[in-house]
């Protein structure tokens, strides 16, 4: 299904399991939040394509935390910077893969004054959030109904977690747009 959140912003949700992707347009600058799992890459084109667009314009990949139905589609977008808060993709059975293209989320230069990221571990050590206007693009930190991520995997700390949660509480939004 695609959803149109904003007049620049679109949701893309798949029917295999993955996450939600985003995308935010800009005036020179094509932003997808997440990329969903690999069972999604032919929908994923499908809806890119819904609104114009094809792989090679997206500009910029904004990855919320390493689990790999946020970043198995990196490799479909040839002309992508790919940015996160971490190094290596954590696969389905929680073995972890290094991934030399993700550049560390600390380079990325905000394309807008609109744009704000932040640090928010405990589902993974790397989750980060991502405030465009007053839409928050929260990974799988928090859904709707006020639901939490999943703080059980090995990688995850509930204790960090909760100090995270604490600090989302801080930011200002009026559109949750999460990761599932």
């Amino acid at each position: 299904m695609l959803q149109e959140i904003s007049e620049n912003v679109k949701g893309f949700h798949f029917q295999e399991f993955g996450s939600i992707v985003y995308l935010i347009q800009l005036q020179n600058n094509n932003i997808l939040i997440d990329t969903s799992s690999r069972e999604n890459s032919l929908e994923l084109l499908n809806f890119l394509n819904k609104v114009d667009l094809k792989a090679e314009d997206i500009d910029t990949i904004i990855l919320t935390h390493a689990h790999y139905d946020h970043v198995e589609n990196i490799d479909i977008f040839p002309n992508a910077k790919v940015y996160g808060n971490f190094t290596k993709i954590i696969n389905k059975d929680h073995s972890q893969t290094e991934e030399s293209s993700i550049l560390p989320i600390a380079d990325y230069r905000l394309p807008t004054t609109d744009m704000q990221i932040f640090d928010l571990p405990g589902h993974t050590p790397g989750d980060i959030a991502i405030l465009y206007k007053d839409i928050l693009f929260s990974g799988d930190i928090i859904f709707h109904g006020g639901y939490i991520g999943r703080n059980d995997f090995p990688e995850s700390n509930p204790n960090t977690q909760q100090k995270s949660l604490k600090k989302l509480n801080n930011i200002k939004f009026d559109i949750l747009c999460p990761g599932h």
